[in-house]
């Protein structure tokens, strides 16, 4: 049976995700972070599968997030958007650090994935943690400059007030270049990484991945890439995503 207990790790509200009998073990851990303005309950389904595959599964609520919401309005969300990414980034880290200081994780095997943002989080970490194993983004985006870049155009055009000079502007953008997976792919270090995304996508540019998936492809001779792309889908994880995403971490973490 799946236990899943509603706890703090690291001070982070999450659903955490195991077998019962196993609560107490040493396994392989998987993050797994949601989208934009969701909440940790909305991917349980992945927990679920997951546990029962033998993993400890950790959902977080991102930060603004879940039960972590602050009521803000929908524009002050959307001028958090990067704040939250990083601060998730950085999280992602916490978690794992606390786990394995209680004992509980197999530490060479750890695998990060997200759905939306947390696809972009999940990018993010992959640029930052090299304890990562294996990784799986569903409508994420590496490329974080050429979306901030996106996200302002798309703010003037629409003419909402975006509350940063140019120079606050080039500087929001700077400090996400340390994230942005497209510059410095190499360090990705051959890692699995496995790809989904819709064509339709109105939300998450699927071009952003696909361009990504194209340029990294000479550096994995092997089975460890993979890019699942759906004609059919927008901005909407299908069950087939998610059912491969339980099967690339059950095959490489």
């Amino acid at each position: 049976m799946v236990i899943i207990q509603s706890e703090k790790i690291a001070d982070i509200p999450v659903l955490h995700v195991v077998k019962e009998g196993k609560r107490q073990e040493k396994l392989p851990l998987i993050i797994f972070v949601h989208g934009f303005t969701s909440a940790k309950e909305h991917n349980l389904h992945f927990g679920y599968l997951l546990a029962e595959a033998g993993y400890r599964v950790v959902l977080p609520d991102a930060l603004y997030h879940g039960e972590r919401e602050q009521q803000l309005t929908n524009e002050k969300l959307q001028l958090s958007f990067w704040n939250i990414v990083v601060q998730t980034i950085h999280e992602v880290g916490q978690l794992k650090q606390a786990l394995c200081d209680q004992n509980f994780v197999q530490e060479d095997r750890i695998g990060v994935a997200g759905t939306s943002m947390g696809g972009i989080v999940t990018f993010g970490s992959l640029a930052t943690y090299p304890w990562i194993k294996a990784a799986v983004s569903l409508m994420g985006s590496p490329n974080y400059e050429a979306f901030f870049d996106a996200q302002i155009e798309m703010a003037k055009q629409m003419r909402l007030s975006i509350p940063l000079s140019d120079e606050q502007l080039k500087k929001e953008r700077e400090r996400l270049t340390t994230y942005d997976l497209s510059q410095q792919p190499e360090k990705l270090q051959g890692r699995p990484l496995m790809m989904w995304h819709g064509e339709r996508d109105q939300v998450v540019p699927y071009h952003y991945t696909y361009e990504f998936y194209q340029q990294i492809k000479p550096l994995y001779p092997n089975d460890k890439l993979k890019f699942i792309s759906d004609d059919e889908a927008g901005h909407k994880v299908t069950r087939e995503a998610f059912l491969e995403t339980v099967n690339w971490f059950i095959q490489h973490v």
